[in-house]
Order: C-alpha cells, then sequence, then structure tokens
C-alpha cells in the first residue's frame, strides 16, 4: 500500500519525477540495492527474446542478470525515453539542477536518498523509509505472493537464506485491520 502511494504522489509529468519512479522501481521490482541501480546503463538495459534484461552490478563484485518486470519496464522506458546521456555507457540516473533540469553527473547514493526522503513526506510516509525499506517491501510482496524463500534469496543477492527471512515482514503480527476484516 505505501509503495503505490509513494508511485501515485510521483509527479511523472516532469523527468525528475519520471527519473525518482524509475529509480524506486528499480529498487522495488528488481530488488537492488542503491549501488546496483546506480551502475544501470543504457547498455545494462537490454533486450533478451522478448523480454528485457538488467544487468546489475552490486556490492563485493556481484553481477546479476534480472528480468524486468512489466511496470518497471514501463518506468525506464519512460525516464529513457526523456533523458538524454552523454553515451550508452553513462549511467542512467543522474542528478537534476536547481532549475530542476538533469545533468550528466551520475546520482550518489546520498542524493538517491535525499530524492527517497523526499518522495516518502510528500507521500505521507514515515520518516523512517529508506533506500533500503524498499527491499523489504519487495521480500515482503514477493513473498505474500507465493513465490519462494529460495528465490527471493536469489533474486535479493543474498549468500544465507536467513538473510532473507530477516527482510520478510509477511509473518508480523496481526493488527487490528486484520481482526476487522471478520465480518459475521
Amino acid at each position: 500500500t505505501q509503495a503505490r502511494a509513494l508511485f501515485a504522489s510521483t509527479d511523472v509529468s516532469t523527468v525528475v519525477g519520471l527519473r525518482d519512479r524509475a529509480m524506486i522501481g528499480v529498487m522495488i521490482y528488481a530488488f537492488a540495492r542503491v549501488g546496483g541501480a546506480l551502475s544501470i546503463t543504457r547498455e545494462s538495459y537490454y533486450p533478451e527474446g522478448k523480454r528485457m534484461m538488467l544487468f546489475l552490478k552490486e556490492k563485493g563484485g556481484k553481477e546479476f542478470r534480472v528480468p524486468v518486470h512489466h511496470k518497471l519496464e514501463e518506468y525506464l522506458d519512460a525516464y529513457l525515453a526523456a533523458v538524454q546521456l552523454p553515451s550508452t555507457k553513462h549511467p542512467i540516473f543522474v542528478t537534476a539542477n536547481r532549475t530542476r533540469a538533469l545533468t550528466h553527473t551520475p546520482m550518489t547514493r546520498v542524493d538517491v536518498l535525499r530524492m527517497v526522503k523526499r518522495r516518502a513526506k510528500h507521500a505521507g510516509l514515515g520518516a523512517t523509509t529508506c533506500c533500503h525499506s524498499f527491499r523489504a517491501t519487495a521480500i515482503t510482496n514477493f513473498m505474500s505472493h507465493g513465490g519462494t524463500l529460495e528465490k527471493a534469496q536469489q533474486l535479493a543477492g543474498h549468500s544465507d537464506s536467513r538473510t532473507t527471512k530477516l527482510y520478510d515482514r509477511s509473518h508480523d503480527p496481526v493488527t487490528l485491520d486484520d481482526i476487522e476484516r471478520i465480518s459475521i
């Protein structure tokens, strides 16, 4: 619900909004860490058969090829159609200047965190929302919809399934909203 609210509150009539939605989409739909998302170039977003793929370079030198979710493909295509980059090897996520025009300067982790905090505040989400929140969201949603722990571990790039389990919030305590679903 919160991820949907975040996407819905993003003004995609601007190239900055398109960029932000695409960045958040990569972190959610590809289970990507910030560093992996920042490593994406036009070359690392490519077709393979009828599907688009992402090649991510994650921490510890890990490299992943991930099929692109149809929503993420929509977000990336819209952003890439609106942005002009100096080359196909240049990172796609770049900073904006004071006039909200994109530059050729690649975003940093701090830039992404500031953007996430700004977008979360605008969407009315808690101040604890951060880039890493999206991994928990992705893993929890994946597991809640029948995904296996093994696949979640593989997608998240975890070497130990116990790490993946730490992100899975689908077994959190029962809330009042859950109890109110009983309609006898």
